[in-house]
C-alpha cells in the first residue's frame, strides 16, 4: 500500500511534492505562542521509527550502525550458505537516496541529481526539529543552520549543479562558507549545461562566477548523484536548507521584539504541517489562494516598510520625516493585519474554529432565474424503477405538480445533470436508489429537491475530493427525504453561503466538517439526523440566522460551533435551538468561538484523564474550555452531571494548556473558558427542551482568541 505524504495511507504521490515548488514563500511573525505541560506524544517517535532510509541516513548512532552491520554480516552468512556465491548489494553498501532523473530533456548533457524533494512529514519534522533547528530562536536560525551543515556536508571536491530559473549548469564546490551558507564553486570544463529561453556561453559563464566572487547561495546547489554514498548527507542537509529558506522562513520572522521563543514550535511545525495539508488536498482551494495571496501582500508590505524605515533619519525632527513616520506606521498596521491573517491559516486550531471568508470559484455560479417560456420543470431522478413505484410516482407527486400545462416533466440518471438543468421554481424528484456522484452540488437557484421514500433508500455520495458537498446560494432552497455521504470533503458536507436553505428529515453522513451557515445566510433544519463530522457538526457564522429544531447531532468533534467573533461591522448570529439531542461529540455539545476584546480570561485549569482532549495535531496549538453548570433549555442526562464542579472539571480532562497571542506589540493571555450565562446569550432567539448527553469536554464552552 502506498504512504502519503506524511507516512500514512491514503496514497499521495511522493512526486507531489515537487509541486509545491510554486509555493514560495517569504515570511511571517507568529502571534501565538502555546505552553503545552504534558508528556511527548510518541506519535513523531513512531513516525520516525517507519520513515525511509533518507531520515536514517541523516545523523545515525554508533549502537545503530553497528546492530545494522552485525545484520548484513548475517545476511551475507545465509547467501553464502544458500547460494555459495558473493552477492553485491549496493543499497545496503551504497546510496540510500533514489537517483532524480532529467525530465523532459533527453539531449541534456548534464548529470542526474539526488532525489531529495520526496520526503515524508516527519523526516523533515525530525530533522528540523533534532538535528538543524532544536529550541533555537529566531534570530539563531541561520548559525544553528549552518553549525548543522558543517557537521554533515563533504566540505569539498563534490560535484553539484547550480541550478536557476534560467539555466543549470555543472560546477565544482571547492570549500563551504557556512557563515554565509555559500559555497566556492569553479566552472567544471568544458562547459555542461541546460538554459531556458538563453543562450548561454562559457566565457558568458565565467563572468558570471566572477561578478559572484565565486560564491554562490547553497540553497542553489543540487547535488550530483553518485552510488557511493559518500553524498547522501551533504544532499539531505541541502534539501533540509533549501526547503527551510523556501517554505517555512519569512523576512520578518526576526522582527518580532520577543526572540525569546522557540522558532520550531511557534513557526516551523505549524507551516510544516499546512504545507503537507495542502499537498494532501486537505486545505479548501479557495482557502489556499487567500494564503497565497497574503504571503505576496505580506512581502509587499514588508519590503515598502523596510524601505521606508531605512530612509528615516534617527536624529532629523524635519516635516517630510514626520510624514514618512505616519506612513510607516500605517504600513507596520497593515503588516500586522496580514501577519495575524497568515497566522489564522497556518495555525490547524484556529485554522478550524476562525475558518475563512470566502471561495471565489464557488461563489461565481450564478442563478439561472425562471426560464423566459414560464414554463416548471419537473425533473425525476432514477437509474430504474418498477411499475409500482411509478404508479406511487403519478399519483402521489407527479399529478399534483403537473396539474397544469405549463409543467413538463424530464428524467435523468444522477441527481448532479438534473441540478444543473434547474431554473427557479423547478422540483427534482429523487427515486430510492444510490447516487454515486464526483462533482459538488451547487444550488444557486431557489428549487425543491426531494428524495421520494424514506432517507436511508435515498442516498447521494460524494466519492471525490473537493472543497464541499453541496453549495447553496438560492433564494429558498428546500431539501428532504435524502441522506447525504461525504468523502474526501474538505470543507464540509454542506454550505449555506448566501440565501435560504430549508432542511427536513435528511441525514447527513460527514467525513470533515458538516453544515456551514455563512454570514448573511439561513438555515432551517428540522428532524435530521448529523455525524461523523472531524470538525464542528454545524458551523454558525456572525450575521447568519439558524433555527435548529429536532435534530440529532452526534459523534463529531464538536457539536454545534456558534463564531460570535468577527469584525466591528459583523452583526452576532441569531440562534433558535429547540428540542435537538446533542450527544457523544468529542469536544463540546455548544462552543462560542468569540474575541476576548483585552479581557484577560484566566489561566485553563489542570485536568486529568478527560476522554476527549485535543488531538496530536492541535498539540502546542490552542486552548481548552471548561463546561458551565447546566442551565435553562438544558436537559442533562443525570443529575451528576447537571451540579459539577469547575473542581469536578479539573480532575476530568488531561493537559494544560496555556494560550498566548501577540497583538502588535502588546501580549495577552486566550484561551477557552466556562461562561455560565451561555444559554441566556443573547445569540439565542429561543433555545429550549435540548437535550446534552456524553459530550466529551462538557456541554457549553468558549474559546477565547
Amino acid at each position: 500500500m502506498k504512504q502519503d505524504a506524511r507516512g500514512n495511507p491514503p496514497a499521495v504521490t511522493r512526486t507531489a511534492a515537487a509541486d509545491m515548488s510554486d509555493l514560495a514563500v517569504v515570511g511571517f511573525e507568529s502571534y501565538v505562542n502555546v505552553e503545552l505541560d504534558v508528556e511527548t506524544n510518541d506519535e513523531v517517535s513512531e513516525a520516525a521509527h517507519h520513515v525511509c532510509a533518507s531520515s536514517q541516513a541523516q545523523l545515525p548512532n554508533e549502537d545503530e550502525s553497528a546492530a545494522a552491520a552485525d545484520e548484513e554480516e548475517e545476511e551475507e552468512e545465509e547467501d553464502d550458505d544458500d547460494s555459495g556465491t558473493d552477492h553485491f548489494n549496493t543499497e545496503k553498501s551504497g546510496t540510500q537516496l533514489q537517483r532524480c532523473e532529467r525530465q523532459g530533456e533527453v539531449n541534456s548533457s548534464l548529470p542526474d541529481t539526488f532525489q531529495t524533494s520526496h520526503l515524508l512529514f516527519y523526516e523533515r519534522f525530525k530533522a528540523y526539529q533534532d538535528y538543524m533547528l532544536g529550541d533555537c530562536k529566531p534570530s539563531e536560525v541561520k548559525a544553528f543552520a549552518a553549525d548543522y551543515l558543517e557537521k554533515v556536508m563533504e566540505p569539498c571536491d563534490w560535484l553539484a549543479l547550480w541550478s536557476t530559473d534560467v539555466f543549470d549548469v555543472l560546477v565544482e564546490v571547492c570549500d563551504l562558507d557556512l557563515k554565509d551558507l555559500k559555497a566556492c564553486v569553479r566552472l567544471v570544463l568544458p562547459l555542461q549545461c541546460d538554459t531556458r529561453g538563453c543562450e548561454l556561453t562559457e566565457e558568458a559563464m565565467k563572468s558570471l562566477l566572477e561578478a559572484t566572487q565565486h560564491r554562490l547561495p547553497l540553497q542553489e546547489l543540487l547535488v550530483v548523484y553518485e552510488q557511493s554514498g559518500d553524498f547522501d548527507l551533504t544532499a539531505l542537509a541541502l534539501e533540509h536548507l533549501r526547503f527551510l529558506y523556501t517554505h517555512i522562513w519569512r523576512q520578518w520572522d526576526e522582527e518580532d521584539e520577543d526572540d525569546d521563543f522557540d522558532y520550531f514550535v511557534r513557526c516551523v511545525e505549524p507551516r510544516l504541517r499546512l504545507y503537507y495539508d495542502i499537498l494532501e488536498d486537505r486545505v479548501p482551494l479557495g482557502l489556499v489562494a487567500e494564503y497565497r495571496s497574503l504571503l505576496e501582500k505580506c512581502s509587499q508590505c514588508f519590503q515598502q516598510f523596510s524601505a521606508l524605515r531605512r530612509g528615516l533619519s534617527t536624529d532629523s525632527d524635519t516635516e517630510l520625516d514626520n510624514v514618512s513616520m505616519v506612513e510607516g506606521l500605517k504600513l507596520y498596521d497593515q503588516l500586522e493585519t496580514f501577519k495575524r491573517k497568515l497566522h489564522i491559516i497556518e495555525n490547524p486550531l484556529l485554522r478550524y474554529v476562525l475558518g475563512y471568508r470566502g471561495n471565489a470559484s464557488q461563489q461565481s455560479v450564478q442563478s439561472r432565474g425562471p426560464r423566459a417560456s414560464g414554463m416548471k420543470v419537473v425533473h425525476v431522478v432514477t437509474a430504474s424503477c418498477s411499475t409500482i413505484q411509478l404508479q406511487s410516482l403519478l399519483s402521489d407527486r407527479l399529478l399534483p405538480l403537473c396539474s397544469s400545462e405549463d409543467t413538463e416533466i424530464q428524467f435523468y440518471r444522477d441527481p448532479v445533470s438534473a441540478v444543473e438543468m434547474c431554473h427557479q421554481g423547478d422540483v427534482v424528484l429523487v427515486l430510492p436508489g444510490i447516487y454515486s456522484v464526483s462533482s459538488s452540488i451547487f444550488l444557486p437557484d431557489s428549487i425543491t429537491i426531494e428524495g421520494f421514500g424514506l432517507p436511508d433508500e435515498v442516498v447521494i455520495e460524494k466519492k471525490n475530493k473537493g472543497d464541499s458537498f453541496v453549495e447553496s446560494t438560492g433564494a429558498d432552497v428546500r431539501l428532504s427525504n435524502i441522506k447525504f455521504i461525504q468523502h474526501d470533503a474538505i470543507e464540509g458536507i454542506l454550505c449555506v453561503r448566501q440565501g435560504t436553505l430549508h432542511m427536513e428529515n435528511c441525514v447527513l453522513q460527514c467525513e470533515t466538517t458538516g453544515v456551514i451557515v455563512r454570514t448573511a445566510a439561513r438555515l432551517t433544519m428540522n428532524m435530521c439526523d448529523l455525524y461523523g463530522s472531524k470538525g464542528a457538526g454545524v458551523e454558525i457564522y456572525p450575521g447568519s440566522i439558524c433555527s435548529l429544531v429536532g435534530n440529532g447531532i452526534h459523534h463529531c468533534k464538536d457539536g454545534i460551533l456558534i463564531k460570535d467573533f468577527a469584525d466591528e461591522l459583523d452583526v452576532m448570529p441569531s440562534i433558535t435551538m429547540e428540542n435537538n439531542v446533542i450527544h457523544n461529540n468529542e469536544g463540546y455539545g455548544v462552543i462560542l468561538v468569540k474575541s476576548n476584546n483585552g479581557e484577560q480570561p484566566g489561566v485553563p485549569l489542570d485536568r486529568s484523564d478527560g476522554p476527549a482532549g485535543p488531538t496530536a495535531e492541535d498539540k502546542q496549538q490552542g486552548g481548552v474550555a471548561d463546561p458551565p453548570n447546566s442551565s435553562a433549555g438544558v436537559q442533562p442526562e443525570s443529575a451528576e452531571n447537571s451540579s459539577s464542579t469547575d473542581c469536578d472539571v479539573a480532575a476530568a480532562s488531561g493537559r494544560k494548556w496555556h494560550f498566548i497571542r501577540q497583538l502588535s506589540r502588546n501580549k495577552e493571555t486566550s484561551c477557552s473558558r466556562a461562561v455560565q450565562d451561555l444559554m441566556d446569550h443573547q445569540i439565542f432567539v429561543s433555545i429550549q427542551g435540548n437535550q446534552f448527553r456524553r459530550n466529551g469536554m462538557g456541554d457549553l464552552g468558549t474559546f477565547f482568541y
